[in-house]
């Protein structure tokens, strides 16, 4: 018999320090809203109890960027702000990870203008897009999914 077997017979149960550490980081996500645009509105829908944020843990939104591991950027950036985005991003402590939520966020939308960022992955690493404009808040909730399974597979603690 194996030795996770009998372990399990006597009421024990095995796991890895990076199971674990995952499973906490993506089941409490700390969202730092960036509602630069209409796509706000959809974002802050998705605390409403409708779709009830608060299922996948991510109901704090933090408005302190080092309490925050998760900037949802909703709407479009123009340069005059991407300073201010950039800089709230760099203020949030690692492990963080970006959502670009709508057209404006994710391409510049309709807004083909010297005074937009085409793209705010032209100035953050965007791990996902939520596309739409304005983009559903069931989309939203789909991408936060989406994050928790990439931190699930990310390794918690450094390789050597």
């Amino acid at each position: 018999m194996g030795l996770e077997k009998v372990l399990a017979q006597k009421g024990f149960i095995t796991t890895t320090v990076d199971f674990v550490i995952n499973w906490a980081r993506a089941n409490a996500l700390w969202p730092m809203p960036m509602g630069l645009a209409c796509c706000a509105i959809e974002m802050m829908a998705v605390a409403a109890p409708k779709y009830d944020i608060a299922r996948f843990g991510s109901e704090r939104f933090s408005f302190s960027p080092r309490q925050a591991d998760l900037m949802i950027v909703a709407g479009w950036v123009t340069y005059k702000m991407a300073h201010a985005v950039k800089r709230i991003w760099d203020m949030m402590p690692d492990p963080k990870w970006c959502i670009a939520m709508g057209a404006c966020a994710s391409t510049g939308g309709m807004h083909r203008v010297y005074g937009v960022v085409q793209g705010v992955d032209n100035i953050l690493p965007v791990d996902v897009y939520v596309p739409g404009c304005p983009p559903r808040p069931e989309v939203l909730l789909n991408a936060l999914m989406k994050i928790q399974e990439k931190i699930k597979k990310e390794h918690s603690i450094a390789q050597d």
